[in-house]
């Protein structure tokens, strides 16, 4: 039995934790991951199961990153991302799929409604939507920004196919006003203009939007840690939860390991360690998270590239009273209604629109983005509840009663110390610097040339950032990195 099987055997009938701590000498893993999102699981997942000893330290006291499922009545909804974004190829579709767990489609087409109470042409909105929506995934061939080639490309497309839309001005401009907010919901950004359309993103093959429904996306990280339906977990994977990692010291000469240190003084080492913090946080932390501190190219990195916010506010109800088989509800203000809301409650012209998630019923969640987001997530919580309501009654009109909720949640990307925000976006910097998420991804090596410091995460990978498969497979990539062929 070699001398670590020996230890586990005595950690697990004296209950010790199977981290070696307070500066212990002895490296008891091969590698410590920093961060249980979807980066950070796969690639403990992944190491593990190449036979690989791996510490996972996370901030917060549950898996999932900027994944976060909740219960909420008969199901469960989520604060975090909601759907898995494309199906072919695809780490997250695949894995649900092997694991024989049944992940649905969930169409998007929108309800539109006005902020006087009065129905729109929902087919013409959807039909410009759709349009715009196309435009942003064929993007650019020159530097602009994303909401100015979606002002040319549909007011272009207005001419040849609606002039008479052309002509009512008030209509185009409410429209594109909720435009901008539906981008900003894609982007995490706070206003198209600081969106580039040039950008390396592109979409997997598949539907866009399927749900994990009433399995919640906790499932994915169930599946990737082996507990999913009571599984034992992974026998070579210690994870410890609340636990805040400050520093990260990184033998930069070759000699001695890695040695992390947590908030409570705790310090455990490894040869190597793998940072999955999202973008935000490295950005606030970076100068006193790294001992010796980042290269310039990689601060210039973290400096450069943007991260979002895009927030929900759930709401559940006694029962539903919305109309049935819809499934998103589209709010486009006009001016004379947004004019009468006062300054306060102007983060309610910037919620733009609610739609109705399949991980449970009775329940709406509405969305909201940017710098709005920001102030919405430091808004009490009555104040929240009741505007809500008054902007759902607002756009239902007079013909509906909208009953006050039962209950409600709301995420808190910004706010939360250990995320920063919700996701990256290619901002207009980005096409001056091509390559600027491979060098975020790029692993600190010692003068060996050896990986000791490693990056995962969304915002480093260059064509499918902003999303949870582009994060595992970003955690993927960096196991591989340290693992032999033989176990891949």
């Amino acid at each position: 039995m070699s001398t670590y099987s020996i230890f586990i055997l005595i950690s697990f009938l004296f209950g010790f934790s199977s981290g070696i701590e307070e500066g212990a000498t002895m490296a008891a893993y091969d590698t410590i991951v920093v961060g249980l999102g979807a980066a950070g699981a796969t690639a403990a997942g992944t190491l593990a199961r190449g036979g690989r000893r791996v510490l996972a330290l996370e901030a917060a006291a549950r898996a999932g990153g900027r994944v976060r499922t909740e219960r909420c009545g008969d199901g469960v909804v989520e604060l975090g991302a909601e759907w898995i974004h494309g199906q072919f190829p695809s780490r997250v579709y695949d894995l649900a799929i092997q694991n024989n767990v049944t992940v649905r489609p969930q169409d998007l087409t929108f309800d539109i409604y006005r902020s006087d109470g009065a129905r729109t042409d929902c087919e013409l909105l959807n039909e410009l939507m759709m349009y715009c929506l196309d435009v942003m995934e064929g993007l650019s061939d020159k530097p602009e920004s994303l909401g100015d080639l979606i002002t040319r490309k549909l007011k272009e497309y207005l001419q040849k196919n609606r002039p008479e839309v052309l002509k009512n001005q008030e209509f185009v401009d409410n429209f594109l006003d909720f435009m901008n907010l539906v981008v900003n919901n894609y982007e995490a950004s706070n206003d198209w203009k600081d969106v580039s359309a040039l950008s390396a993103y592109e979409e997997l093959r598949g539907h866009q939007h399927m749900s994990w429904h009433k399995h919640g996306y906790k499932t994915f990280f169930e599946i990737l840690l082996n507990t999913y339906n009571n599984g034992p977990g992974l026998p070579t994977l210690d994870i410890k939860f609340n636990t805040e990692v400050t520093n990260i010291r990184w033998p930069r000469d070759g000699t001695g390991d890695v040695v992390v240190t947590c908030r409570g003084g705790e310090q455990y080492t490894a040869p190597n360690v793998i940072v999955t913090v999202s973008l935000g946080v490295l950005k606030e932390r970076h100068t006193s998270l790294f001992s010796p501190g980042l290269p310039s190219e990689k601060i210039n990195a973290i400096q450069t590239i943007s991260i979002g916010v895009m927030d929900k506010i759930i709401v559940t109800f006694h029962e539903n009273w919305w109309p049935p088989n819809i499934a998103f509800f589209g709010f486009v203000w006009r001016g004379m209604e947004r004019g009468r809301v006062g300054r306060d409650d102007y983060w309610m012209t910037r919620i733009f629109g609610a739609s109705v998630p399949m991980g449970t019923d009775k329940t709406l969640t509405l969305w909201t983005s940017g710098e709005i987001a920001k102030v919405i997530e430091t808004l009490p919580e009555d104040v929240v509840k009741r505007k809500v309501v008054e902007l759902l009654q607002m756009f239902m009109g007079a013909n509906v009663t909208v009953p006050q909720p039962t209950g409600m949640m709301r995420s808190t990307w910004y706010t939360n110390p250990f995320t920063r925000g919700s996701y990256t976006y290619d901002n207009l910097l980005m096409p001056q610097h091509p390559h600027i998420r491979e060098t975020l991804a790029s692993p600190l090596l010692d003068t060996a040339g050896t990986p000791r410091v490693l990056f995962a995460g969304e915002a480093t990978d260059n064509t499918h950032f902003s999303t949870v498969h582009g994060a595992s497979d970003s955690g993927y990539r960096e196991a591989v990195r340290l693992l032999p062929a033989s176990k891949i």
